[in-house]
């Protein structure tokens, strides 16, 4: 009886976390007319593969699989209202965290990319650049560190 208590608490306390535990992905997509541009570009610039391409579309991962970013025609038929307008190239950023942002800096430098603002630490403890993508979204490439106190 001792067991079968035990056994059912701890079903009902993994069933709880079950519950309460959402677990989400996030997967920014940008409705542009320039697919084939940021392709191009996140392929060459940043390492990125392709997940999954047709004539409208594009999901593209980070060289390790942990983020996504997709790419959408606008005014397409097959999508909802929400999803046509295009975007209009200002007031938003991605942030890409690296293991080494000196390293990615040297990099996309030597690729001859223009650079947004140039290699800083600030005081909050990024160490970071920034470059802008062919649809005006600002990337922010980061190495986090801990504030110097």
């Amino acid at each position: 009886m001792k067991i079968l208590l035990v056994t059912a608490f701890s079903l009902m306390i993994g069933l709880a976390n079950a519950q309460t535990t959402n677990k989400m992905k996030l997967n920014a997509g940008i409705i542009t007319e320039k697919l084939q541009e940021s392709k191009d570009f996140y392929i060459k610039v940043l390492g990125f593969g392709v997940t999954f391409e047709n004539e409208f579309y594009i999901l593209m991962h980070t060289p390790d699989k942990s983020g996504e970013i997709s790419f959408l025609k606008p005014d397409h038929p097959s999508q909802r209202p929400i999803f046509q307008p295009s975007f209009g190239g200002k007031g938003v950023y991605l942030t890409i965290e690296v293991e080494n942002v000196d390293e990615i800096y040297r990099q996309i430098k030597a690729k001859n990319i223009p650079i947004a603002f140039g290699l800083r630490d600030e005081v909050w403890g990024d160490r970071h650049f920034a470059i802008v993508d062919p649809n005006g979204v600002g990337i922010d490439i980061v190495t986090y560190a801990k504030p110097v106190e």
